[in-house]
This record gives C-alpha cells, sequence and structure tokens, in this order.
C-alpha cells in the first residue's frame, strides 16, 4: 500500500512538474510546425495554470496554519491548566513509546 503523502510534500513534486515542464517548452523552442506551437502553447497554459493554483494552494494552507495557530494560543491563553495538563499527557506517552524502542 502507498504512503501517505503530505501537503508540503505533494507542494513540493508539483513545483518540480512545473519546472520540468518549463525546462522542455524552453528545450523545443527550436522545434517549428503548427503542430508543435499549438502544443507548445497548451503546454504553457497548463504550466501558468498550474503555478496559479499552486499559489492559490499554499496561500490557503497558510492562512488555514496561522487560523489554527491562532485558535490554539486563544485556548492555551484561557485554559492555561488545562494545556498545561495536556501537553504533560502528551509527554508522558510519547516518553513511554520511545522507552520501548
Amino acid at each position: 500500500m502507498a504512503e501517505p503523502v503530505s501537503a508540503s510534500q505533494l507542494i513540493d513534486d508539483l513545483t518540480a512538474v512545473v519546472r520540468d515542464a518549463e525546462s522542455l517548452l524552453r528545450a523545443t523552442a527550436a522545434q517549428t510546425g503548427d503542430k508543435m506551437e499549438e502544443l507548445r502553447e497548451r503546454a504553457q497554459d497548463s504550466v501558468r495554470h498550474a503555478k496559479e493554483r499552486l499559489a492559490n494552494i499554499e496561500d490557503e494552507a497558510l492562512q488555514h496554519a496561522r487560523a489554527l495557530a491562532g485558535d490554539a494560543d486563544e485556548y492555551v491563553r484561557g485554559n492555561p491548566w488545562q494545556a498545561v495538563g495536556i501537553a504533560a499527557g502528551i509527554g508522558l506517552v510519547l516518553g513511554l513509546l520511545m522507552s520501548r524502542r
């Protein structure tokens, strides 16, 4: 079964694909013909669209991360002892898991 892919890995992979597609477009610039020109234009449109979509995805992820950080900060400030208890519990569980290995 395939391993789950994180959002940052997916963005990195898509960025690499866009970069490779741009390199391919530059390498085939000397090729001529109506069919080649049509293919090049479609590829350029696809690359441009992919870049815009990647930028939007990165912006959305950043906004979501900031919102989560703000919510966590608000919760900790409102419930400091509960936050300390949760952190201690997580530390205990991680310590137990790490000591077994």
